[in-house]
């Protein structure tokens, strides 16, 4: 399978420094050869673009492990900025200030014969309040 790898445009990067003033990056490319950022400490400010699918990253496990990596960070006093792909309704909802909060796992119920849904995904649920 063709590995494919993105770049963060500079104009994108170069904004997001600016407000943050970034002191390591966990996802150089090209990674150096041997190099697992998981498996150190990140420094104070850190700015992560992971790998965005799991094809794309078959030693480290995709976005989800960077993810898990940063709020270990996070838990540490440290600042992790990461820049993830999203569904567009997502932007849209948080766009409009929508406020969120996880739902977990929640188990659908089959329409027909009411049994709950086996490995279901992870919710979140939007909230968008009247005036």
């Amino acid at each position: 399978m063709k590995k494919e790898y993105w770049l963060t445009p500079p104009d994108i990067y170069n904004e997001l420094d600016e407000e943050f003033n970034f002191d390591f990056d966990p996802c150089p490319y090209p990674r150096p050869k041997d190099y697992n950022s998981l498996a150190i400490d990140w420094k104070s400010i850190n700015y992560v673009n992971p790998p965005f699918c799991k094809a794309d990253d078959t030693v480290f496990g995709g976005t989800t492990a960077f993810v898990r990596k940063a709020i270990e960070e996070h838990n540490k006093g440290k600042t992790s900025v990461l820049i993830l792909p999203t569904r567009n309704y997502v932007n849209l909802l948080l766009e409009a200030n929508a406020e969120m909060r996880s739902a977990g796992r929640i188990k659908w119920l089959d329409t027909k014969t009411r049994e709950p849904m086996k490995g279901p995904p992870s919710v979140t649920c939007f909230i968008l309040r009247g005036k």
